[in-house]
């Protein structure tokens, strides 16, 4: 596989996970969302389509451009693409746990552990692609203010 069929695959894996996580949201958002007390950082609903469509397009061209050092450093981007695949992994656990059980103090632990894999992904990428590693910022800076943001939810809804 050349470098563009590589970063189009991964887009598309991370975008079809985005879509059923967002099943489980979906419903949510109508019925039972509404029904929490929010802090008044709250974006209104319709910032998250957009700002996660964005994530998942980067989160797939940094898996990406990772994937095409495959040759070259065959054991440290394996070892990256694991760190990698279990974050995208938590990251669809968290909807079915916030949104799916309704559970925001299951979903605030399981958050913790998702930020950590994040920035070991993050680590991890940069070692072998600086662009890559950059690409994963805005994903570190939006689940850090999610986590804050499923806090103050569970914490006003306890």
């Amino acid at each position: 596989m050349n470098k563009i069929t590589r970063i189009l695959a991964i887009v598309v894996t991370c975008l079809a996970i985005g879509y059923f996580s967002g099943m489980v949201t979906r419903s949510a958002i109508s019925t039972w969302y509404p029904t929490l007390v929010k802090p008044s950082f709250n974006p209104p609903n319709w910032v998250f389509a957009p700002v996660w469509s964005m994530l998942y397009i980067m989160m797939g061209v940094a898996a990406g451009l990772v994937w095409n050092r495959i040759d070259f450093e065959r054991e440290t981007v394996k070892k990256a693409l694991i760190f990698f695949t279990i974050q995208l992994v938590l990251n669809a656990l968290w909807s079915y746990l916030f949104f799916g059980l309704h559970n925001p103090m299951l979903a605030g632990l399981e958050i913790v552990i998702l930020w950590l894999m994040i920035y070991e992904t993050y680590i991890q990428f940069a070692k072998i692609n600086k662009i890559a590693g950059y690409l994963f910022l805005p994903y570190l800076a939006w689940v850090s203010f999610a986590a804050v943001l499923n806090g103050s939810i569970w914490w006003l809804n306890r």
